[in-house]
């Protein structure tokens, strides 16, 4: 009979949500330049690694940041609970971050990078749970709440480029001898590392005033009784019959279907962390009005245009048009336009062929074809990540749910594995050759998905 709307959300959305701003401002601050600081020479004040092996390094780096959340989300559930993974999570990515600014050498580097691979795995599948634990189930503000917290994971990455490239290629640069620039990475690190530190203060300071004793325990053994048993079943929503063990499994193959496009997706989504940042570092013109732009401020393009784009697209999801639109349809939308986003980087290659040589770094092409390559990018994500996550909740069976959501999260872990393979090719191949391949590739798996719509609907039962 709880069925009075409450007005407002408990102080404690507003605690995790700068918790997670200050995690993904850590995050994000280190992965805008992380890519420079490996192959940048040494007097440069990178570490002078080889541009291929810096590629790999990276995917390898973000495929098991998405990995190692189903370890730490079994961990917290079996022994340790959400609350103090958290705060595990949260210090020993601190101390990565620490360990990158004091170890300027490949040792550091490897320990640095294990320490925030370690500690992503406990902080990132646990805080978003405890959003949801300050609701009750049917509270019709839950939607709402998660909108705000998806906010702060934007707002942090918004921010962290723009503070981190001002530090490493403007407050903390120095000049050498031969007046090459030696950029202040370190110091970026070491922003970084702050800023994990004040998300931790907030968060081990206000969260026994703000949660109570939410996310202090493992998860309770499962509830046996009738009721409980009565909502673990599968129903199809449109003809209100629950769903057999076949029709259950049908479901879930659709979310491994699903999964295998995403991957795809994410591979070429995820090179502006690493090819599209090297192109933009050597050959993009990013001069504006005098003020050269620092590379890694153009990973604040996406949550930029996110932030924007976000409340446009969820009006259209909810139009008559937009709930026309099956969850295939969409994703293949999504994956279709990340595809076209790639022609205005090969504008940009063309570009600087027309203008000559193209091994002349001089030769730089306009800053336009980026943006718009940013924009797409944003408007495919848009169309696919959302939609994934509320699909995969639609279709898994509730006893199954949340390993099944672990699953589809592992989709984004493949996909930098390849993601960083793909780049690690770009100096051998060329960067139009490998541009034209992502964009091929993905547009087909986006028509194939697209196609495949009729038959991927009759395996979800009732879920569009």
């Amino acid at each position: 009979m709880d069925t009075v709307q409450q007005k407002g959300h408990p102080k404690g959305l507003y605690l995790l949500f700068f918790t997670e701003m200050w995690e993904r401002f850590s995050y994000y601050g280190m992965r805008a330049i992380l890519i420079l600081y490996l192959t940048k020479k040494l007097m440069e004040g990178g570490l002078g690694m080889d541009e291929s092996k810096a590629m790999l390094l990276y995917g390898y780096f973000t495929g098991l940041v998405y990995f190692t959340p189903l370890i730490g989300g079994w961990l917290a559930d079996k022994f340790l609970g959400k609350r103090l993974s958290i705060t595990i999570g949260g210090i020993t990515m601190m101390i990565g971050q620490f360990v990158l600014f004091s170890m300027t050498n490949m040792t550091g580097l490897y320990i640095g990078l294990i320490l925030l691979i370690i500690g992503n795995g406990f902080f990132k599948p646990n805080i978003s749970t405890l959003v949801g634990g300050l609701y009750k189930d049917g509270d019709s503000r839950r939607d709402s709440a998660f909108s705000i917290f998806y906010m702060g994971i934007n707002l942090g990455a918004l921010l962290a480029p723009f503070v981190i490239g001002y530090f490493t290629d403007n407050l903390f640069k120095t000049v050498n001898a031969d007046g090459t620039i030696a950029y202040g990475y370190r110091y970026g690190f070491l922003a970084s590392g702050v800023g994990m530190l004040l998300g931790q203060l907030i968060f081990n300071t206000f969260a026994q005033k703000y949660l109570g004793d939410l996310g202090k325990k493992p998860v309770a053994h499962i509830d046996h009784s009738s009721e409980h048993a009565e909502s673990m079943k599968s129903v199809n929503p449109v003809t209100g019959e629950v769903l057999n063990s076949a029709q259950e499994k049908q479901r879930i193959s659709v979310i491994f279907i699903l999964f295998l496009f995403a991957v795809f997706f994410w591979a070429g989504f995820e090179q502006a962390g690493s090819s599209l940042s090297l192109y933009t570092d050597k050959f993009i013109n990013r001069n504006v009005f005098g003020f050269e732009i620092p590379t890694s401020w153009f990973q604040s393009v996406n949550p930029i245009f996110i932030v924007t784009l976000a409340p446009l697209f969820a009006m259209f999801w909810s139009s008559k048009l937009g709930s026309k639109l099956s969850t295939p349809i969409k994703m293949g939308v999504g994956m279709v336009i990340l595809g076209v986003g790639f022609w205005f980087m090969l504008g940009a290659v063309a570009e600087r062929n027309a203008n000559g040589n193209i091994e002349d770094i001089a030769n730089k092409a306009g800053i336009m074809w980026l943006i718009m390559t940013y924009l797409l990018h944003t408007i495919g994500e848009l169309c696919l990540s959302p939609v994934g996550l509320s699909v995969v909740t639609k279709l898994s069976p509730p006893k199954l749910a949340s390993i099944l959501m672990a699953v589809w999260m592992l989709s984004s872990s493949v996909a930098n594995f390849i993601g960083g393979f793909v780049a690690s090719v770009v100096e051998s191949l060329g960067a139009g050759q490998v541009f034209t391949f992502i964009s091929a590739f993905v547009i087909v798996c986006g028509l194939l998905l697209i196609l495949l719509n009729k038959f991927i609907g009759k395996m979800m039962h009732g879920i569009k």
